[in-house]
């Protein structure tokens, strides 16, 4: 596997990893060329794991396995993932989750300057009008929306820039990167949600994105969780390289 995900955090029926950039956490549910998957590692890595859990159905219907798998990070976000590995932990998972017991924290750089230094977006999510893998906030969406809340703090500021830690209170698809665009600061390199200036950039810096970037400078920090004997757990993995590299150049602007 190009992208194997380093074990952070490991009990007889836990199992918290550090996801590379890259990787996605399961397939989509679509035929045609096999694509490894964090599902494959795990799977050959913890066979009891298989039947874990419940699949995910894809929109034609489609059972697509996902042992353990009790929350997602898109392909090009790093960073800490829980994964269970007997089925009451999954159901005691999935019932924190559910309950908003499980505190997550991101790091993102994105474009343009944040003046305030702690706030929240708080904006309802559903599918956008315009886009079927794209979601938006408000009358921007179609169909259902759900209710979504992103606190932020501010943790440097440059000409252009911020850097920021994130923390979602809800788990809507794209979260944060919906939120973030919806503000107008939408994350560097986001292909998805800041085309124009991913096609600018990539075309001004030799197929990078600002600060050297070459995927969404995205990163799932921390995580706490609260274990069945009633001990809470904090959770890290560390910026990887790319990011580290990319805060570097930013601080010298």
């Amino acid at each position: 596997m190009t992208h194997e995900p380093t074990i952070l955090f490991e009990t007889d029926e836990l199992l918290a990893i550090d996801k590379p950039a890259g990787l996605l956490v399961h397939g989509d549910g679509k035929t045609g060329k096999h694509e490894e998957t964090l599902v494959d590692w795990l799977i050959a890595t913890y066979p009891n794991i298989t039947n874990v859990g419940e699949s995910w159905v894809a929109p034609d219907g489609t059972a697509v396995p996902r042992p353990g798998i009790v929350h997602r990070l898109d392909r090009d976000t790093s960073g800490v993932l829980l994964v269970a590995k007997t089925e009451p932990m999954y159901r005691y998972l999935k019932r924190q989750f559910q309950d908003r017991k499980i505190h997550k924290e991101y790091r993102a750089l994105v474009y343009g300057v944040i003046k305030e230094d702690r706030g929240s977006f708080h904006w309802t999510i559903g599918r956008d009008k315009k886009g079927v893998q794209k979601r938006a906030v408000g009358t921007s969406a179609r169909g259902e929306t759900r209710d979504a809340r992103t606190d932020f703090a501010v943790i440097d500021r440059r000409p252009g820039f911020t850097y920021l830690a994130l923390f979602p209170h809800t788990g809507r698809t794209h979260q944060l990167r919906v939120h973030l665009k919806a503000a107008q600061r939408p994350i560097v390199c986001d292909g998805l949600y800041a085309p124009a200036r991913l096609r600018e950039e990539t075309k001004e810096l030799d197929g990078s994105c600002a600060f050297g970037m070459r995927r969404m400078a995205l990163h799932a920090y921390r995580i706490t969780v609260r274990l069945p004997g009633g001990e809470e757990k904090t959770i890290e993995a560390p910026i990887p390289l790319d990011m580290t590299d990319a805060l570097a150049r930013f601080a010298k602007l």
